[in-house]
């Protein structure tokens, strides 16, 4: 069964990030009703969420499955993001995916070059885009070292980066269900940067430089023992 049907090539993922469409707000309306409902939401920083348009580039921190969630309700703007393609291929749970978070399906553990170009699409229509530059939730619950993927896609479309830091995520469902309390969240959001130099120079060791700098933005926002290999 299929809700909808919806083509994932660039260019349709690209004109839908710049579209809310009926069922993206009402769907945007219940997660930011449930989030807020379940959890104490603090955030800093919040001044930073409205940006007059794109590109955009969100980098957050992950920890768990809730973060995409808390991102999709404290952002005003449409974000495209990224799911692994295995949810891409199941009916229902891919519909939602394309809908709620106009999602590019990636496949893992290979440089996935058509999700690359989707990506760069997005940005280069002025949409937005969220990615979690480590490429995988953290099982530490600290910062991994970042990949290359946030600063490729922002030094080729010279996107403004906007780094939010999340805490207490990882815990929140385990003191909801267990101690039956409402969990405290804390979402600290940066002030939006940009990388310097040319599209050409998104390679090599200048790129890993560009990473380095962008993890160490989203270290800043973090609490020390959550800052990992930046601390």
């Amino acid at each position: 069964m299929r809700l909808v049907r919806l083509s994932d090539t660039p260019e349709a993922i690209a004109a839908r990030a710049l579209e809310t469409p009926w069922l993206y707000r009402v769907m945007r309306r219940v997660i930011y009703v449930l989030i807020h409902l379940l959890f104490r939401i603090e955030i800093t920083g919040a001044e930073h969420l409205h940006q007059p348009g794109g590109p955009l580039l969100i980098v957050t921190n992950h920890l768990h499955w809730l973060d995409p969630p808390i991102v999709f309700a404290i952002v005003p703007m449409r974000a495209t993001v990224f799911a692994a393609d295995k949810w891409g291929r199941r009916p229902i749970i891919g519909d939602l995916f394309r809908v709620i978070g106009n999602a590019i399906f990636v496949r893992r553990g290979e440089v996935d070059r058509q999700a690359l170009k989707k990506a760069l699409a997005v940005l280069k229509a002025g949409g937005v885009l969220g990615i979690a530059p480590e490429g995988t939730r953290s099982r530490t619950g600290k910062l991994q070292r970042g990949r290359g993927g946030a600063a490729y896609l922002a030094a080729r479309t010279g996107a403004l980066i906007l780094p939010i830091g999340i805490t207490g995520q990882e815990k929140a469902l385990r003191t909801l269900l267990l101690r039956f309390r409402r969990p405290t969240i804390r979402v600290a959001v940066g002030e939006p940067f940009t990388l310097p130099g040319t599209p050409n120079q998104a390679k090599g060791e200048l790129l890993n430089a560009y990473t380095d700098q962008i993890m160490r933005r989203l270290a800043e926002l973090l609490p020390p023992e959550y800052r990992g290999v930046y601390g």
